[in-house]
Parts: C-alpha cells; structure tokens; sequence
C-alpha cells in the first residue's frame, strides 16, 4: 500500500474539505480493525478481572467464579523487568558525537546534564512505564513529544517557572490509525485523535508555543454555542447528521466542554488538481473544519511520531503482543479452577439420592431423618482424582504461560531444577533470558532512542533564553548549577540510552571475565595481563568512575599512609609511656 493519503477534492480555500476527507479516512481504517479492538478488550478484562463474570469464562455453568491471575502477573514480571533494564541507574543515556568539536567534555556534560534534568523533570520514566504497558497489553506503543512552557504569572509581578523543556507523550493505540500494509510505519500518513477538555486546550495554547493555533478552535466554540441558542435540538440534530464518537448528538457534544481533534500527518495527494504535499501536518476540530495545514515542524525530518511492536508481523505493521495468545490458556485455566472447585464441593457436600417416601429434612450434623419402609437417603460421592489431575495441568499451563510470553523465570527468583555450577546457572540465566532482551532492546532502539533525540531537537528549536540545570561535579562529589544556552545543545551527534544494551553487554562481560580468571588458562595469561587496565575496565563496565575506586597503585601508596599514621601512633605511644614512667620514679 502506498505511504501517500489520497485526497478526491480538497481546497485551501474551503478548509472543511479536508475535514471531510481525514474525518473518512479516520473511519475507515479503525472499523478496519474493529475484531481487534475487541480482541483487545477481552485481553484488558482478563488483564483486570477480580472473578470471571466480567470475562468469556462466565458462559459456563460453574458455580464458582474464580479467575487465577496469571495474565496480570505475567504481565507485571515483564513491565517490571523491561523498566529495570531500560533505567538500570541514573546515568542510563549518553551523548554520541559525531566531531571532535562536539565530543569535548563540556559540550557532552551540557548535553547529557539537560537531557537527565528534563528526564526527571517532565516524568520521562513514568509516561514510558505507560507506554511499556502498551507495548505488553497492545503488542504496540505510540508516542511524540512537545515543548512546555508552564511559566505562572505571580501576584506580585514575577514568574514561575512550573516547568520549561520538552515532554514525552504517550499515545493510545486505539488513538492512531494508518496503513497497516505500509513498508514503513516512519514513512507513511498517521491520524491521531484526541478528545480535550475546553480548559485543557486554553492550558496548552498558553504553554506550548506550537500549539497558539488552538485559539482558533475556542473562538469557533464559542461562536457556535452561541448560535446555538438560536435553534431547537432537532433542527440541530438535522442540521449535523453525524455522531461523534461517544457524544451523541452534536448539541449534546458542543454542551459537554469536550473538543474532539484529528490531526493528519504525512504526505497526501490530490487527486483532483494532481499535486502532491509532503511532510504536512492537518489539524481537524469538530470533524467539521481544518484549522491548520503547515510543514510539520521538525528539523530531524520525517514525523515525530514514533512505534515499536513485540511481535512483527511479516505485512502488518499491527504487531502482536505477548499476551495475545495466552488469552486461551487463561480460560483453560480458568476454566479447570473452578471445575476443581465445583468438584470439591460435590464431593465435601455430596448431592443425595432419596428413595422411597422420606419425610423433608434438613442436611447437616446430627440431624434425625424419618423414613417410611422402603426409604432411603443416599450420598452421591465423587472421586476426588480429577483434583488431583486438575492441579498438576494448571500448574503446567502457568509455567508455559512464562516460557511463551518470553519472561525468564529466572529474573522472579525462580531456579530451574538440578544443581549447578555458577556458570551453569550464568549461562542459563543468560539464555533464557534472550526472548526478553531482544523485546526490550528493540524497544529501545525503535522508541526510547528516537524520543530522546526529538525531546533535545525540539528544545533547541524551542529555547529562546538560557536554562539552568543541576549536574553532579565528579572531581568534588557535589552538585552544582550550570546556565545552558540554545548553543550549548546544539551539536552533531545523538543522545543514546544504555540500558538495556549496556545492561546486558555488561552482564556478558562479567560473566565472562570471572568465568576466564577462574579457569586454569588465567595463570597463563597473567604475566601479559595488565592489572591497572583491568581496574579500568571494571571501573567503566561497572559505572564506579564518579567513585574513585581505582587509581594505578593507590593501595600500596594508601598502606604505606597507613603504616606511617601506624609508626608514628607507636612511637607517641612509646614517648608517652616513658614520661610516665619517669614521672613516677
């Protein structure tokens, strides 16, 4: 499928004409994919279900309701695992030049300190554990970023600073739609939609210098539910006969304060006057009106708009996640739970055959059953060996679960059967674990690694003053405050994230190493080995260089202090002792 929208009949002079056409091209592409919306609405209520009422196991005649969460606490392990290795420690990214000019030490220090301080100032970690989220209950995570300008004007003449820098921001993967069979997901059209509030959208025109377009979009409100005024609900109802998603008729949309938007990114092509238009970002409100149609604004190039998948499929760009194709063993499980309970109740409480005439009775302890000749009350018993068989499937199916959606048991505390040497256990660590850091090392190449390198391109687009930034001196082990000017982050090179590259590179290394000097081939190697290389290894492989743990020859030169602090501490002794002895002669 080509990466171009195609447009029939568009016009600068009538905006609504390209409303109507993203507005179609909106519709069109997510019914396309209404089985998968609710493929994904049966993975969330298994995700989050307290009992199997609210799930597909409710159709079946149980009287036990039970759901055994294992989706969720897959889901859990892999979320927390995926973040521990994308934010080992705090120095989790770094600056990649690409000139010695721009490799010097304090254009890296500038660089790498902005980039940590707006990190932890716009709650980087955080909107990426949403995303994360995605990227396990969707197979699919979306993500851009902008510019905040959060500046609060005080009572007494001075500004606020809330919070100035770029922000990540997830999103919804039912918010986006696009060609599914397109060759790149970077190269073809996107529509976004988002539903904001009135108050919302005067926040981001006030504080995202992007977005002073959306004055435009108010002033429109405003005049229309003023005129409004002026007709009944039906002519109204005849006037627009469609139906926003979720709002009902337009009257009711245009009174609830909530502003549906459609922006459309990419290359489009009309049909009618034969032009093509690239690189455009179209901003639709109401499905009714264009309000912008400009050059998207990014010096990297392409749209900052940025996807990664878990499961690629070969023509789809919609990939699969990992839980997709466990919804099926979570109802087996599900399923042979409260069977089992179903069984042990009837077999704890048994159904009862009554023969004959037996007068009516309640059953329970100690209790008196009158029968006539003839009469009988007799327990159905049950065996209690499909229990037993029960346990042992449900207990296999979990541990598969697992193996299947890629999580090593291994990073929950789990240790596989059988002694081991602790290379043994190192390398099967490493080896289970191989689904998982592929997963997570595409993510991070595919998003983490594009986010930042947008967040530091839209700050230097965006800075018109200098900003100051926290950093940590190295040489003093204190803090201390650096002014960053637009120039100071301005550079060729990249920003790159380390962690779960650098995470598992470093475990490998380790491993490895200790594994070499712990063989018979280290004393061989010895005499060509160099111990301060080696130190510095470690210091680098390990992040301890803000430590000062190494230096060449600091032990010797550090016991020699201590032999001469010892020397000394006798000889005062010696003395001290002397003129007591003296003193008491």
């Amino acid at each position: 499928m080509s990466t171009v929208a195609e447009f029939l009949a568009v016009s600068d002079a009538e905006p609504d004409t390209y409303a109507k056409e993203i507005a179609y091209l909106w519709d069109t592409f997510n019914k396309q994919r209404i089985t998968k919306r609710e493929e994904w609405k049966e993975l969330r209520n298994y995700i989050f279900a307290t009992d199997t009422s609210t799930t597909s196991n409710s159709t079946l005649p149980w009287k036990n309701k039970t759901t055994l969460p294992k989706l969720c606490q897959i889901r859990d392990n892999l979320h927390a695992n995926y973040m521990s290795a994308l934010f080992p420690n705090e120095e989790w990214l770094r600056w990649e030049a690409y000139s010695a000019e721009d490799a010097e030490v304090e254009k890296a220090e500038a660089i790498e300190g902005y980039m940590r301080n707006k990190t932890r100032g716009s709650d980087y970690r955080l909107q990426t554990s949403k995303s994360i989220y995605d990227y396990i209950d969707y197979g699919n995570c979306f993500s851009t970023v902008e510019f905040i300008n959060d500046v609060v004007d005080m009572e007494d003449g001075t500004k606020k600073v809330n919070y100035i820098g770029p922000r990540k921001v997830r999103i919804s993967p039912l918010d986006i739609v696009f060609p599914p069979t397109a060759n790149s997901f970077e190269d073809t059209w996107k529509i976004v939609r988002s539903v904001k509030t009135v108050g919302e959208l005067h926040n981001m025109a006030a504080t995202q210098p992007e977005n002073i377009y959306l004055q435009e979009v108010l002033e429109r409100r405003k005049r229309i539910f003023k005129q409004m005024g002026q007709h009944t609900i039906e002519d109204q109802d005849k006037a627009e006969g469609y139906a926003f998603d979720g709002f009902g008729n337009i009257r009711d949309y245009y009174q609830s304060g909530y502003v549906e938007i459609l922006e459309f990114w990419g290359d489009y092509f009309d049909s009618k006057t034969g032009t093509l238009e690239k690189n455009k970002v179209i901003t639709v409100v109401d499905r009714a009106i264009a309000i912008r149609n400009e050059e998207i604004p990014n010096w990297l190039g392409g749209i900052p708009i940025y996807h990664s998948g878990w499961r690629l499929r070969p023509d789809n760009l919609w990939a699969m996640g990992p839980l997709d194709n466990l919804v099926g063993m979570q109802y087996r499980i599900d399923h042979l739970e409260n069977l089992k309970a179903d069984a042990m109740d009837m077999s704890v409480f048994p159904p009862l055959k009554v023969i004959g005439e037996v007068e009516q009775f309640t059953w329970g302890p100690n209790v008196k059953i009158h029968i006539d000749e003839g009469g009988d009350v007799q327990e159905l018993g049950k065996s209690f060996q499909g229990v037993i068989s029960s346990n042992n499937e449900i207990g296999f199916l979990e541990q598969r679960m697992e193996q299947y959606a890629g999580a090593p048991s291994e990073a929950m505390g789990i240790r596989t059967a059988g002694e081991k040497t602790a290379f043994e256990v190192g390398q099967l660590a490493n080896a289970s674990g191989r689904i998982f850091q592929e997963k997570i090392t595409h993510y991070e190449m595919t998003t983490l690694e594009k986010e930042l390198n947008a967040m530091l391109e839209v700050s230097r687009r965006n800075m018109d003053t200098n900003d100051v930034i926290r950093v940590m001196d190295d040489d003093l082990g204190v803090e201390k405050f650096l002014a960053i000017s637009p120039e100071d982050i301005t550079a060729k090179g990249k920003v790159s994230p380390i962690g779960a590259r650098h995470f598992a590179a470093q475990a490998q290394l380790v491993q490895n190493l200790t594994t070499l000097m712990n063989s018979p081939m280290a004393q061989q190697l010895a005499p060509h080995t160099s111990s301060i290389k080696m130190a510095k290894l470690m210091e680098d492989t390990l992040n301890l260089g803000r430590y000062e743990l190494f230096s060449p020859n600091i032990a010797v030169l550090e016991q020699q202090d201590t032999q001469r602090v010892a020397g000394q501490a006798e000889e005062d002794l010696a003395v001290e002792q002397e003129t007591i002895a003296q003193e008491g002669l």
